[in-house]
């Protein structure tokens, strides 16, 4: 930040970095010899639906991107309580290149035609052995990774949550803010 935008009080906004998708799949790696964990095959993108027939279209778009490949994994929308769309990919826990690519491209796509404002976050649900689960979360508008691991209806494991951080700070790019790990409840293949 320069002098002049210290003066006026402003700062610039931090820029997401998509392709730090693309690590994911390594990241995972470290996360099954570490700490025992699987991915489940499931990703997904969470955004806020805009009206109208350009966001329709567009929508459909991402859709037919994704399931027009000849070994298309699942793909379905849900609506959270908080009015957020789910865009849930599901398909081999195997290849998490191709989940991360597809996440990649749902996001890309949204950008790209202008509803980048709507985009929250994207995430790959993990899973160990005796069923303990956590969400490798991607928040969109800092570039950055946070996990999340809810251990109950409200209450979630943060010890996990910090585990986890401290086995992948030196793959992803982490968020170092405490605070905006949000709690993202009832988030699809959680």
């Amino acid at each position: 930040m320069g002098l002049w935008e210290t003066m006026r009080a402003r700062t610039q906004p931090k820029r997401n970095h998509l392709d730090a998708l693309f690590l994911v799949p390594s990241a995972a790696i470290t996360l099954q010899t570490a700490l025992g964990f699987e991915p489940t095959g499931v990703g997904s993108v969470c955004y806020r639906s805009a009206a109208g027939a350009a966001f329709a279209q567009t929508q459909d778009d991402v859709l037919a991107l994704i399931r027009d490949d000849s070994e298309a994994p699942e793909v379905t929308l849900t609506q959270d309580d908080f009015g957020f769309t789910w865009l849930v990919v599901a398909g081999d826990p195997n290849d998490m290149a191709g989940l991360c690519t597809d996440l990649h491209a749902v996001n890309t796509t949204l950008e790209l035609n202008g509803f980048e404002g709507g985009l929250l976050c994207s995430m790959v649900p993990f899973v160990n052995p005796s069923g303990q689960r956590f969400g490798l979360t991607y928040l969109y508008k800092r570039g950055t990774f946070y996990p999340f691991a809810p251990s109950g209806e409200q209450t979630r494991d943060t010890l996990l949550e910090l585990s986890v951080r401290d086995q992948l700070d030196k793959e992803l790019p982490m968020e170092p803010d405490l605070q905006r790990w949000l709690a993202v409840w009832k988030a699809p293949g959680l």
